[in-house]
């Protein structure tokens, strides 16, 4: 069992899609769910979903980890022509993981308590994101 999850993205920021993939998971069985991100300058993350806070304190952390290239600190980068925001978020992305496997028990993945499952946008300007994920032993 296949398809592909559209994440539409206002810019930098964590995108929870939890809730989408619990409803596409919804009745199947156990094994585990994969979900990749058909992108470059994003990533998935697995992470906390109770306190906003968390998301805002990682995206200024990995602001300040990864500057923009206008950046003096950014100086050494060669990939620059599509905009200031571009390899930084390559670099990020190179940084954060692209694929999650999740294990599923009847239906349901196997998440803790408080945690969800986001798309990590690294670029400025809006993006429509395409997730694959495929059920493996449903």
């Amino acid at each position: 069992m296949e398809t592909v999850f559209t994440v539409q993205t206002r810019g930098p920021g964590l995108y929870e899609i939890t809730s989408q993939v619990s409803r596409w998971l919804s009745g199947q069985g156990g094994g585990v769910v994969t979900l990749m991100i058909r992108h470059t300058s994003a990533s998935l993350l697995i992470q906390e979903n109770a306190d906003p806070d968390v998301q805002t304190d990682l995206r200024a952390y990995f602001e300040r980890l990864v500057p923009p290239a206008d950046d003096p600190a950014m100086s050494y980068l060669t990939h620059v022509q599509e905009g200031p925001d571009d390899m930084p978020a390559h670099i990020k992305a190179a940084m954060m993981p692209v694929s999650l496997s999740i294990p599923v028990r009847g239906g349901r993945m196997m998440l803790g308590t408080w945690q969800g499952i986001y798309v990590v946008e690294h670029r400025r300007r809006a993006h429509s994101r395409q997730v694959a994920a495929a059920l493996i032993g449903g």
